[in-house]
């Protein structure tokens, strides 16, 4: 019975790494197709489609590269870390100690939950080198290759200050079940303005400036810090990855599942 477990198992981790082969091989596919417009080239292609009387219609998908830049109202200030920032993100999950009475005793095992994760939702731009600048819509991806600003785990009960969510004071918020709380781990993630940036979406102006964000139909939104070349290396290596490792987990599966029938 075990060899077939593993089997099925093994056939269900190779369809979805089939899936998830043939995502990474759309993407790629999208960056090799997708043409790199600058904002100029995109403000042209707006102006054409105003005079064909479609204000507020104009749609391209489109690669945009330039500097991370602030919205009007200004930077974003991290939760975490305090970092000046145009986005950020954070989670906080508690590590404690769980007890179980199997078999008249106690057995011990460590866990975590998730008390925290926040991304912010406010836009930014991309800037140029003469100063031209594009709406960025973060909501919908999560981007690649961003700074990792904090990642410390701080023990329960000692010197750490504690970190205040809503104006909440997050490990005495879990007070009762201080006696087994081990510590609580911060990460936060950030894009400091001026930080160079790729980004692979739909080009829009439902709102009047220049937006790109996340295609209203089919399509990908890839939002990074590093550069197409990078990406496209990331992807075409892990393409070969899941290609070979689909085919040694289907195959594996396969053989088991039949050792487990027949045995």
């Amino acid at each position: 019975m075990a060899f077939i477990v593993l089997g099925v198992l093994l056939v269900v981790a190779a369809v979805a790494g089939f899936f998830y082969m043939q995502h990474t091989k759309s993407e790629l596919h999208a960056m090799i197709g997708t043409e790199t417009l600058s904002i100029p080239e995109l403000e042209r292609l707006r102006g054409i489609s105003d005079e064909l009387g479609s204000q507020g219609g104009f749609r391209k998908t489109a690669e945009v590269v330039g500097a991370a830049f602030q919205r009007p109202e200004g930077l974003l200030i991290s939760e975490v870390s305090k970092s000046e920032c145009v986005w950020y993100r954070y989670r906080i999950d508690r590590q404690y100690e769980h007890v179980e009475y199997r078999d008249g005793r106690r057995h011990y095992s460590k866990r975590t939950e998730k008390v925290a994760d926040f991304t912010s939702s406010e836009g930014y731009a991309l800037i140029d080198e003469e100063n031209r600048t594009i709406g960025v819509d973060p909501n919908g991806t999560s981007p690649e290759g961003v700074e990792q600003s904090v990642d410390r785990f701080e023990p329960a009960g000692g010197e750490q200050q504690p970190f205040e969510l809503f104006g909440i004071r997050l490990p005495d918020f879990f007070a009762s079940s201080r006696d087994n709380t081990i510590g609580y781990h911060y990460k936060e993630w950030i894009i400091r303005p001026g930080r160079r940036m790729y980004i692979l979406g739909e080009v829009h102006d439902k709102i009047g400036p220049l937006v790109i964000g996340k295609p209203d139909q089919k399509g990908h939104y890839i939002v990074a810090t590093r550069t197409e070349d990078e990406l496209r290396k990331s992807r075409s290596q892990r393409h070969k990855l899941l290609a070979v490792g689909v085919v040694v987990a289907f195959v594996a599966g396969l053989a088991s599942t039949v050792f487990g029938i027949v045995r």
